[in-house]
């Protein structure tokens, strides 16, 4: 617990030490090349601060060049940071549009490019998901977590459709990606942070063209194949 406390005391203020001075940048770089650069320094030194490593695999099957979407499972908070660090690669998110509305953090994150999808009505879920999937054609790379939520016990939820419609109407390649470690790191619903590390282990791209009705319940079952064989390997 005190280790966790320490982690708190000083990765709080570097995170809102990013947030206020990272922000201004965004209307000097609307790329989001340096904030996202800014990110990864932020993910970085906090994985330093808790004294978690970030091991990668499999980093030569994510394709360059091409907007993709990474899926992966969730199991702590430091899977972001670990993202942020280990991924070769300039993305956004894709969250919840709750979120948008925190007071600066909801503001950072637009500025950011994070992309909003509105899960609470029907017909605006349609709109945010349209948004999302041309942003993404057009060359933005994005994370989802297929499960919604972080799993308690490591093990895999029920994936959740919406990115997988998200992706067949994007028509880019989803990339799986295991994230082993970090429920160790950081366990569920326990303020504790432990020294160790947490390893991401990429899969081979999944085609997404085509993927409606039966196709996309084939995809959906494609993706999670390829996550849990990664904590096999």
């Amino acid at each position: 617990m005190l280790r966790a406390l320490f982690f708190l005391f000083l990765f709080v203020p570097l995170t809102l030490f990013i947030i206020i001075t990272g922000v201004p940048i965004t209307f000097l770089d609307p790329t989001g090349k340096f904030l996202h650069f800014y990110s990864k320094l932020w993910a970085k030194t906090g994985l330093f601060i808790a004294g978690v490593k970030v091991q990668v695999h499999g980093a030569d099957k994510v394709p360059s060049g091409i907007p993709l979407i990474f899926m992966g499972n969730h199991q702590s908070n430091f899977d972001i940071l670990a993202l942020y660090s280990g991924l070769p690669h300039h993305f956004s998110w894709i969250a919840k549009q709750e979120l948008f509305r925190i007071p600066l953090f909801g503001y950072a994150m637009k500025r950011a490019g994070y992309l909003p999808l509105d899960r609470s009505d029907g017909r605006k879920a349609l709109k945010t998901m349209d948004y999302a999937a041309k942003k993404i054609r057009s060359g933005v790379s994005v994370i989802v977590f297929p499960e919604g939520t972080r799993s308690m016990d490591g093990k895999l939820l029920p994936f959740k459709r919406g990115g997988f419609l998200l992706a067949a109407r994007a028509g880019v390649p989803i990339v799986p990606v295991t994230i082993s470690g970090s429920a160790q790191v950081n366990p569920p619903k326990r303020l504790e942070v432990r020294k160790g590390t947490v390893s991401l282990r990429f899969g081979d791209p999944v085609p997404t063209e085509g993927a409606t009705g039966k196709r996309r319940d084939e995809l959906i079952s494609r993706v999670r194949e390829a996550i849990e064989a990664g904590f096999e390997d």
